[in-house]
């Protein structure tokens, strides 16, 4: 039985996932900052550690913990929201040190020993606002940039070793509380000189179109993981396929 490390599963697509690869009878561990088993369903297959992905003792204590695994899926991240005049540098710092730096600080945590058996997996979770510019994103959109940048480099390094990196890309999952648990980085929506723009980006938000389910995130994971055939990039959810066929 093969085992996934998973980060960020309290919510949304890590919570999806790993439900998703239990289901499938593999082993789960399953990190979050504050850990929760009632979450997920009870099952022999799940372990729930703690990872606080900013924090290197968190981190090297739960790899550590987690012992020998298979794949590594880097999903913690924040949201951010607002007009990039306005937004507060310590707020900037905050999202790179979560999205960017605590997806490298895990993977290279674990890469050792993928490159020790000389197999494993490290798909880096992402967003589709990498690939169409929207506003008031900018320090989140820099953020997964710079993870899709680093992926793509890392890639060519580990193919020797056998290990392979993918980047999965979903686009907006209303259905999740991304957008909720974002709220404490959304200073300056409010900023008169840029009300007209916020109001009129809030209100296309609620129109009808193409969005991602958690469920795409976690089949696109699925395939990264089982699939050696698969392109780095995978686009999860309908939008994000738009998207990246359009780009």
């Amino acid at each position: 039985m093969k085992t996934i490390l998973i980060t960020g599963c309290s919510s949304g697509f890590g919570l999806e996932t790993a439900r998703f690869f239990i289901e499938r009878d593999w082993q789960v561990v399953a990190t979050m900052r504050t850990p929760r088993e009632d979450v997920l369903p009870a099952s022999d297959n799940l372990r729930v550690l703690a990872l606080d992905v900013t924090d290197p003792d968190s981190v090297r204590l739960a790899v550590k913990a987690a012992g020998p695994i298979d794949a590594l899926v880097n999903n913690a991240g924040i949201g951010a929201a607002a007009p990039f005049e306005v937004t507060p540098v310590s707020t900037i710092r905050e999202v790179f040190e979560t999205n960017t730096f605590g997806t490298m600080a895990v993977t290279q945590a674990v890469l050792p020993q993928f490159r020790g058996r000389r197999a494993g997996v490290v798909v880096n979770v992402t967003s589709a606002v990498t690939l169409r510019a929207l506003p008031l994103v900018s320090a989140y959109t820099a953020s997964k940039a710079a993870v899709n940048a680093f992926t793509e480099s890392m890639a060519l390094e580990l193919r020797q070793f056998g290990v392979r990196a993918h980047l999965v890309i979903p686009g907006r999952a209303p259905e999740t509380r991304f957008a909720e648990n974002g709220r404490p980085h959304m200073q300056g929506l409010d900023h008169e000189a840029y009300t007209g723009l916020v109001q009129g980006f809030m209100a296309g938000l609620s129109e009808p179109g193409p969005i991602t389910h958690p469920q795409d995130v976690a089949e696109a994971v699925w395939r990264a993981v089982t699939d050696a055939s698969s392109p780095l990039r995978i686009p999860a959810g309908a939008d994000a396929m738009a998207w990246a066929v359009a780009n």
